[in-house]
């Protein structure tokens, strides 16, 4: 039973996240890393699948090694959102929801600019670190 709940959120996620490629304002990786998540506690087939898709595997690979964003993503990203934001708040007419869509939007815009991790900056410090990953060969100083 729990593996077919699995298989279901897994499948919705991945609807989702299908949606979110056309949709401006609504997150497409988000919705595949919870996917990939769900696959693998109920088939990895369908991980692997998730895994190998060709642009957004790479971005849940990453996610999953802890790397974050590219910073061309992070920048496309808050961008869409903000205009996203801002249309919906010109096309709302009621100031009270126009200040909650775009308080959202700030809210938006600080999560993936400040909390997410951008990729190049993550690599750039595992190199000055000697290391590539938890638990690579090396990470200790001698």
């Amino acid at each position: 039973m729990r593996r077919v709940a699995l298989l279901a959120l897994g499948w919705l996620a991945v609807a989702l996240g299908s949606l979110g490629i056309v949709v401006p304002g609504l997150p497409t990786t988000g919705f595949f890393v919870f996917a990939a998540a769900c696959f693998a506690r109920s088939s990895p087939r369908f991980e692997r699948w998730v895994l190998g898709l060709p642009t957004i595997g790479p971005m849940v690979r990453d996610h999953r090694a802890g790397l974050g964003m590219p910073r061309r993503a992070k920048v496309v990203a808050i961008g869409m959102m903000l205009t996203a934001c801002s249309l919906s708040s010109l096309a709302l007419g009621s100031p009270l929801l126009a200040v909650v869509v775009m308080g959202a939007g700030a809210i938006g815009t600080w999560y993936v600019g400040w909390r997410v991790p951008t990729r190049e900056s993550v690599l750039a410090s595992r190199a000055d670190s000697g290391t590539s990953g938890p638990g690579a060969a090396g990470s200790q100083p001698a």
